[in-house]
């Protein structure tokens, strides 16, 4: 079954320094979020990919990325769609805008996931995106995750082992997703992330998939920098 991907890019470059939107910034050679939108498209089975962008940056992120995106093989060897949606205020609006933009491939049963990615997460493999769609396939939900070390309680005591730090791409049955976030705007609840809506108004597991430290989010201004070294050559 044909798969989608949901890139979200309506942040900003608040925290990062930078006075245009963090996904707009330069990446050995290409915008950040060109990294996600290009390991999305290199998913044999990922039919559509929806962008979404900050109100009011349409054009500009459209005009930034598409120079950058060539033709990749799909299901049934055709290119997958990318899409352009405006985003909402929160996260969590904007995840619920790209679902909407899905709906009608996932009533039609054309779509059974969907992966929800931070676009400034470029160092996310193809690998991993795949990884996950197929685990939320299997499971229902699929989070890729990493132990997170050196925490401390308030009282300075080591915490027990086993806490994990939670990444995107997050994948996820896509009936039972946009279920969720319907459930969610009926009560008004407002995750954090796709998984925490998700959790909240489902069943089904969310599954921990094998992940790495070097998934990094652009989030401070020496994450540019590190983010570059890390990555493979340009594409």
């Amino acid at each position: 079954m044909p798969s989608a991907v949901v890139v979200l890019a309506a942040g900003s470059g608040s925290r990062v320094g930078a006075g245009t939107n963090k996904v707009l910034l330069p990446l050995r050679g290409v915008p950040v979020v060109v990294w996600s939108l290009r390991h999305a498209l290199e998913v044999p089975d990922v039919a559509v990919v929806v962008l979404v962008a900050r109100p009011g940056e349409e054009a500009a992120l459209s005009e930034a990325v598409a120079p950058h995106l060539t033709s990749y093989a799909g299901s049934g060897g055709s290119a997958p769609e990318v899409r352009l949606v405006t985003g909402g205020a929160t996260r969590h609006a904007s995840e619920a805008v790209a679902l909407l933009a899905l709906a009608a491939e996932v009533d039609a049963g054309s779509v059974d996931v969907v992966a929800v990615h931070d676009g400034a997460r470029p160092l996310a493999s193809a690998d991993l995106l795949a990884r996950t769609l197929e685990t939320a396939r299997e499971h229902g939900g699929a989070v890729p995750a990493v132990p997170v070390q050196g925490l401390l309680t308030r009282d300075l005591r080591a915490l027990d082992r086993g806490v994990v730090g939670v990444q995107t791409p997050q994948g996820f049955r896509a009936p039972e997703l946009l279920a969720a976030y319907a459930a969610a705007e009926h009560d008004g609840f407002e995750g954090t992330d796709t998984a925490a809506c998700f959790a909240r108004h489902c069943d089904l597991p969310v599954v921990v998939v094998s992940s790495d430290a070097g998934n990094l989010k652009v989030t401070w201004p020496e994450d540019v920098a590190l983010v570059s070294r890390l990555l493979s050559p340009s594409p």
